[in-house]
């Protein structure tokens, strides 16, 4: 045989091989894997700041353990990262710095990470807000532990299969502002707004309320991961109450739900297991109905609410043993609510009364506030991402969301089912939807805390619907893959 005849038999030999090869590969079916894992993100060093409240607190105790909740999916060709930190809120800045660790440790792009907030108002400051400012030392600690459970989730892939449902609880969301008769209502000398009608927590027995102003959203979403098995790996669940309380440092009741569900799966005992509970739209809700006899309630007895409405959800859940995974990620730039030269002027006088110590009151807040809004840029930079798993979708917003603009979400998501998640990637503050700007009232006083122009919310809410609309079109001829009965 001439040496040309016997390159030609051998290519020909290798083609074969190849081509089988490929055929092999081709209808061998794609693994859906995840890994999750509940970093301690307590701090080492106490006292700390504490925010979430008018004026700043310090702790020096301990009374529960904080996390940061991560959990890695990976669709063999996608993979995510989805993390809940107990704190009450955090800045851009320290979530991008955490993302660039963890991509360099896992290979996971930044643009598919998603890091949110619970919101717990007893947590370490990470944000200066308000009359509290950062707690420099746990701002630095944080990201790095962040990253570090990002990394281990990470290294716990493995293959799983997926389900969603969505359940309900009435019992625990009302919204707590208020439309109040003519003159009842406080109004703020320095949050730029002028005889506000809107008062927060009007009480039980106030004749001067009228009505309350916007709806609830009571749905708890559940996304459940098992193994091929059927064994419990992690469970995200997600609900629209503002937080309950709890003495810091504390996760408030977002922690107990998690130990709660963890209970009810039977998971005590399975290695590797976590729990996560997500903020969903909370801006204007809390868990008191002022339009009710008061009730007594603690964040143990809240959390036990919500993780039966969790669990009724997850008990009926349809399980894929393979669904495509897809997000988007897009910025939005939007204006900043400057104060005047009048009102920076007066700001400035009034500070001088309490020059040499942290603000106490709400004017003497937000005379700060006047000032440090002074110095901001003219804009700020939002990340606004959006996921597809299956027909779920996540909507997550760098925003304290008022009820009424995630429920606009859910209806117009082109999914079947829609999982809004707030204060993720970002904390850029209230986003009350334009007419409610027009009653004035603590979410609209201008703030770092609340200071995007007036037609913010309508311009988030709209991108969010979009970016949903361009997942919910990528990959529709991959088709999930139901696990067997």
């Amino acid at each position: 045989m001439s040496r040309c005849r016997l390159f030609l038999c051998l290519l020909i030999g290798t083609l074969v091989d190849l081509s089988g090869a490929i055929a092999s590969a081709a209808d061998k079916p794609p693994v859906f894997r995840a890994g999750a894992f509940a970093m301690d993100v307590t701090p080492l060093q106490l006292p700390v700041i504490v925010n979430g409240g008018m004026s700043e607190r310090v702790a020096d105790k301990i009374e529960d353990r904080l996390h940061a909740r991560c959990l890695v999916l990976d669709d063999g060709k996608n993979q995510i990262a989805i993390v809940v930190v107990d704190s009450c809120m955090m800045p851009r800045e320290l979530l991008d710095e955490a993302k660039e660790m963890a991509s360099k440790a896992t290979g996971i792009p930044t643009e598919r990470m998603l890091i949110s907030a619970t919101h717990t108002h007893s947590a370490p400051s990470v944000h200066g807000c308000l009359g509290s400012d950062a707690d420099e030392a746990y701002s630095k600690f944080l990201p790095v532990q962040i990253a570090k459970g990002i990394a281990q989730a990470h290294s716990r892939l493995q293959p799983a299969r997926i389900g969603w449902g969505v359940g309900r609880d009435e019992q625990n969301v009302a919204c707590r502002h208020w439309e109040m008769k003519p003159g009842i209502a406080p109004t703020n000398p320095f949050g730029g707004t002028k005889n506000d009608t809107v008062m927060m927590h009007p009480g039980f027995d106030n004749p001067n309320k009228i009505r309350a102003t916007g709806p609830t959203d009571p749905e708890v979403p559940v996304l459940s991961l098992q193994t091929p098995e059927g064994k419990p790996l992690a469970v995200l669940t997600n609900y629209s109450l503002h937080y309950v309380g709890a003495p810091a440092l504390s996760a408030d009741y977002f922690a107990l739900v998690c130990e709660e569900m963890q209970r009810l799966l039977k998971a005590d005992e399975v290695p590797g297991f976590m729990a996560a509970h997500s903020n969903a739209t909370s801006g204007d809700l809390w868990l008191m109905d002022y339009t009710k006899p008061r009730r007594m309630f603690d964040r143990q007895t809240v959390a036990k609410e919500v993780s039966a409405a969790a669990f009724a959800a997850f008990e009926k859940i349809q399980y894929f043993d393979w669904v495509p995974l897809v997000m988007t990620e897009e910025k939005l730039t939007l204006k900043i609510r400057k104060p005047t030269a009048e009102e920076i002027e007066q700001a400035r006088e009034f500070v001088k009364t309490y020059e040499g110590r942290k603000p106490k009151t709400v004017p003497e807040v937000y005379a700060r506030e006047t000032l440090l809004m002074h110095d901001m840029p003219p804009t700020r930079e939002l990340k606004l991402q959006a996921i597809r798993l299956g027909d779920l979708g996540i909507a997550t917003i760098p925003n304290e969301t008022y009820a009424s603009t995630g429920l606009f979400i859910k209806k117009n998501s082109p999914l079947k089912t829609t999982m809004n998640i707030e204060l993720a990637n970002g904390c850029e503050g209230y986003i009350p939807p334009e007419e409610l700007h027009k009653l004035g009232g603590y979410t609209t006083w201008r703030a770092r805390t609340s200071c995007l122009q007036v037609d913010a919310e309508e311009q988030i809410r709209n991108k969010l619907v979009e970016l949903l609309q361009v997942v919910a079109k990528e990959r529709t001829a991959e088709a999930a893959v139901p696990s067997k009965p």
